[in-house]
């Protein structure tokens, strides 16, 4: 078993930290907590509000993040034009930038339903400031979707794209498409696809994934490739089935406290990292249920911004507001301790 991650992790990573097809190199992903960051939009004209988008990469950053994903599911990225999404990958380098976060990579969420058309949104991404892509499977036409016809699509995509990969498993938003663990393991021999979301929560995936591809982890660069958990629900199980991180849409509300289930993970200190898992955990189902509308609900009683989603996703009324914040009370007490 060690021998197939090792020959596998010849090729597994390769384009993390590189430019692909250039020696030019870009900024390394690194194990560690991630965040598909909001849209935030003006509450009136549903205008999307560039100088909030730029504080928050800025206080994700600063509260320990390693990377951060525009255009994501929690980016409502379908209520988005191309030249809104190109803005807003911008004012978030920008702003990542400008206070001295040039180290934390911007990942941006570029699927389209064409293998032509997702090329050019990588392309667009990648001018807009962005270093790596987060694809889902295309799902539109559902009864096409085998697997010879997602490795192609994967394959093809990574084969034009000028910015590494991330394979993106996301059963939910994809008419359950759920790709399995030998699927991605061929999918990462690619020199170009550098990384897997598990969205799925199968954490014996992840583990499978991790071991074949030689994934980074908090004490092994390995091959380079990444293994992440898509949800803070299980930041501990994820590191402890050698995965690489988080890309999770709590850390938009509760970023110290996953970093810190992290990191006491990585140091060893096992127990206490479960200690706190369970009261992560407690708290990121309440944000799961209460999905985009409560997530920014979330942000806007603890933190003073947020507003709400563009339509026709549904406003929070203020006893369910009230309900979202009672219900993260006690994780927000350790978020607010760290």
């Amino acid at each position: 078993m060690a021998s197939t991650g090792v020959s596998n992790g010849v090729a597994n990573g390769h384009s993390n930290g590189v430019a692909n097809g250039h020696s030019k190199p870009r900024t390394p992903l690194r194990p560690g907590i991630y965040s598909p960051t909001m849209t935030f939009f003006d509450p009136e004209t549903e205008d999307i509000d560039i100088p909030t988008i730029r504080r928050h990469a800025v206080r994700l950053a600063e509260a320990g993040l390693v990377g951060l994903v525009t255009m994501g599911s929690n980016g409502e990225a379908v209520h988005l034009s191309r030249a809104e999404k190109t803005a807003i990958t911008q004012a978030t380098r920008e702003a990542l930038d400008e206070a001295g976060y040039q180290d934390v990579p911007v990942i941006v969420g570029a699927s389209e339903q064409s293998i032509r058309g997702t090329i050019e949104l990588c392309k667009e991404s990648g001018a807009a400031g962005g270093e790596y892509v987060l694809l889902v499977p295309p799902s539109y036409y559902r009864y096409a979707m085998d697997e010879e016809a997602l490795y192609e699509y994967f394959t093809k995509v990574a084969d034009g794209s000028p910015l590494p990969i991330i394979l993106y498993n996301y059963p939910g938003a994809v008419a359950g498409i759920d790709m399995d663990s030998d699927l991605m393991i061929k999918l990462a021999k690619h020199p170009n696809i550098v990384g897997t979301k598990f969205t799925c929560g199968n954490t014996g995936k992840l583990t499978r994934v991790a071991l074949a591809t030689n994934a980074v982890t908090p004490k092994s660069h390995g091959s380079g490739y990444m293994a992440f958990g898509g949800m803070a629900d299980f930041t501990a199980q994820t590191a402890a089935s050698g995965g690489s991180g988080i890309i999770a849409g709590g850390a938009n509300v509760i970023p110290k406290t996953c970093v810190k289930v992290w990191s006491l993970w990585a140091e060893g200190k096992y127990d206490e990292a479960m200690a706190l898992q369970k009261v992560l955990s407690k708290g990121d189902w309440v944000l799961t249920k209460a999905a985009i509308p409560g997530t920014k609900s979330a942000i806007q009683s603890y933190y003073g911004y947020g507003g709400y989603p563009r339509r026709p996703l549904k406003r929070l009324s203020k006893e369910q507001a009230d309900a979202v914040a009672e219900g993260i009370e006690e994780v927000m007490a350790v978020e607010k301790s760290l």
